[in-house]
């Protein structure tokens, strides 16, 4: 008999005679399952405008979108043939505006099984998207679906996977302050407003540097210099581990938390007036190594979420 394989091993949803078939699961371990999905629509600049501002004559375009992507993945099972059916321990479907044309959507998927939860993932996306373009088709007729694709799963035999260009960190602490140039009181959840950034904190406003970011390892390196600084010492918002921040490229996508999606704007500042931590040690990293982003999609983010780093994708996926 052949086996039949594709990139990465056997295909498992073929026999060895080429006849298709459902896998069976029954021996394998249950282990937390994750997947996260991104996709994209152009709808047009007018037409994204309304749906944002709940100005379509249908109503809460995207109440009723997220709504559709969820339900969707609860009910994967029976629209892919050879799926399993699940109990969801979670599905989040998040959307948030691309550019002035473009919808962006972040779907993620949860389960406690035996087996992966991507197609669910990806089907809230896929379906999240349909359904803004079921709301939109009368003011945009040439609204289109740009794609989905997955950009991370864990859990199971196979471990963790990223696409391509798609980075993982950690989030070790956020941080909030009341007025501007002093250092932020850490704490280990904040909510994040749309339009605005940190909920309660002085740097928030309608600008592009609207929540600040700095790695856990810019601070060690200060530390190693025999400084007395910790998480908001650098008035940093949130304080991540795992990530290159200052590496990566304007416009990339940060998602984490409870559907909090950030635009990374700016990478580092010109320092006008030296702060307390370059006049003790003669220098200091969050001019260099801090970044900063506006807040895309709102939710609470919690020390040890998980932080993934995406690509725009603008042009489509």
């Amino acid at each position: 008999m052949t086996e039949h394989t594709g990139n990465t091993g056997p295909l498992t949803h073929l026999d060895t005679a080429g006849r298709v078939k459902m896998v069976d699961v029954g021996n394998k371990p249950v282990t937390a399952r994750v997947a996260v999905a991104w996709g994209s629509a152009w709808l047009g600049a007018d037409p994204l405008a309304r749906l944002l501002g709940g100005q379509l004559a249908k109503g809460d375009a995207l109440a009723a979108s997220r709504m559709a992507g969820i339900m969707a993945a609860k009910r994967t099972s029976e629209l892919l043939p050879l799926t399993h059916p699940l109990r969801l321990d979670a599905v989040g479907v998040h959307f948030f505006p691309l550019g002035k044309e473009r919808l962006g959507v972040l779907a993620e998927a949860r389960a406690t099984d035996r087996t992966g939860v991507e197609m669910e993932a990806m089907t809230a996306a896929t379906i999240g998207l349909l359904n803004v373009y079921d709301m939109v088709k009368a003011v945009a007729r040439g609204a289109r679906l740009e794609g989905v694709r997955l950009v991370r799963k864990t859990g199971g035999k196979s471990g963790d996977w990223l696409a391509d260009g798609v980075a993982a960190g950690r989030i070790e602490k956020l941080a909030v302050s009341k007025t501007k140039g002093t250092p932020k009181d850490p704490c280990d959840e904040v909510e994040i407003v749309p339009g605005f950034g940190v909920a309660g904190d002085a740097h928030g406003g309608d600008w592009h540097r609207q929540v600040s970011l700095l790695g856990l390892e810019s601070i060690k390196t200060m530390q190693a210099k025999g400084l007395s600084v910790d998480f908001g010492s650098f008035a940093e918002n949130v304080a991540t581990s795992g990530l290159c921040l200052y590496e990566l490229p304007i416009g990339t996508v940060l998602y984490g938390g409870e559907g909090v999606v950030l635009e990374v704007t700016q990478i580092g500042k010109e320092c006008h007036t030296r702060c307390a931590v370059s006049h003790q040690a003669g220098d200091c990293v969050m001019p260099r190594e801090g970044i900063f982003a506006r807040v895309l999609a709102g939710g609470r983010l919690r020390a040890g979420d998980p932080l993934l780093a995406l690509p725009s994708f603008r042009s489509g996926v």
